[in-house]
């Protein structure tokens, strides 16, 4: 076969494991016009159908499939291969962030970064996805949430999540100030953590977890839309609600907090450890930190007091 379609297989590799033509063209820098334009033009070359495509992303065929199965391995080779021999641009830092934290916690504070480390160029990837460092190798760090136990990488804690039960105001004016009725008298929204939070927060400070809950959500991010649009109130986690709150979109019906059982971390690959972009983003990072502690204090239930930044 001449000319074989090479310069197309990264993206057909891309397009298949994020499932997702958009979110495959960004990992490439590439429109997602000319992803598409590379994977028509591929199935041509090779007379076959390798992507289904619908409305809600792409998915392989069996031929897809087995071409995935055959380069995929190799593909990741050479990168690793490739890896000591690329220039690493210690000015540029890759970082990749979901969108609620980029947008309630990070930008607000980036211009202070750029101040103190006006030599690096700082690239932000906001996607809920979890990063491949072995695959995304233009990514040096992220800021995730969770327990801290991801395998492979290093986890550096930097703060604790912090829950409060949030409504609308609109609910607020139909159901009465709060501390007016109990809060399991109120349509409670069920949360997506499986270790039940609600039953937690009932049990550290009083009340009966309700027999059912009015709906439940399988992630957060709907949930707090629920809660916005005046459907129940959301045990919400503060940190991504803090533009809700801050906008009134949101209030909070208790001064008490429940930590949540997971956190903040900083993680980044073992390739990674001594990049100058990550360590003096890990810097600032915990002076940020210390200064949302100092600004914060201590309210109720040893959580951050309210008006402080969680």
């Amino acid at each position: 076969m001449s000319r074989l379609p090479l310069h197309a297989l990264p993206g057909f590799i891309a397009a298949a494991r994020h499932g997702n033509l958009s979110r495959a063209a960004e990992s490439l820098h590439l429109t997602v016009s000319a992803l598409s334009h590379q994977m028509r033009a591929l199935e041509e070359r090779l007379g076959r159908q390798l992507l289904h495509r619908s409305q809600r992303g792409v998915s392989l065929t069996a031929e897809g499939q087995t071409l995935l199965d055959r380069i995929a391995p190799h593909m990741d080779a050479l990168a690793q291969a490739l890896q000591p021999f690329s220039a690493r641009r210690e000015n540029v830092l890759g970082v990749s962030v979901t969108p609620t934290m980029a947008s309630a916690w990070l930008v607000p504070r980036l211009g202070d970064f750029l101040a103190a480390y006006p030599q690096i160029e700082i690239n932000l990837r906001s996607s809920a996805n979890l990063v491949d460092f072995a695959r995304d190798t233009d990514i040096d760090a992220a800021l995730r949430i969770g327990r801290g136990l991801w395998p492979g990488v290093h986890a550096e804690h930097l703060f604790d999540e912090w829950l409060a039960p949030v409504a609308s105001p609109g609910l607020v004016e139909r159901m009465g100030p709060p501390g007016t009725r109990p809060l399991e008298a109120w349509p409670l929204l069920g949360d997506p953590d499986p270790d039940n939070q609600w039953r937690h927060w009932f049990q550290r400070h009083g009340g009966r977890e309700p027999a059912r809950y009015v709906a439940t959500f399988d992630d957060s991010e709907t949930l707090h839309r629920a809660a916005v649009e005046g459907v129940g109130v959301a045990l919400g986690r503060l940190t991504r609600l803090r533009l809700l709150l801050d906008s009134g979109q949101l209030v909070t019906l208790s001064q008490e907090r429940l930590k949540a059982n997971y956190a903040h971390y900083l993680v980044y690959p073992p390739r990674s450890s001594e990049h100058a972009g990550v360590l003096a983003f890990r810097d600032w990072l915990r002076t940020q930190v210390g200064k949302q502690a100092g600004d914060a204090g201590r309210g109720p239930s040893d959580a951050p007091a309210e008006g402080g930044v969680q």
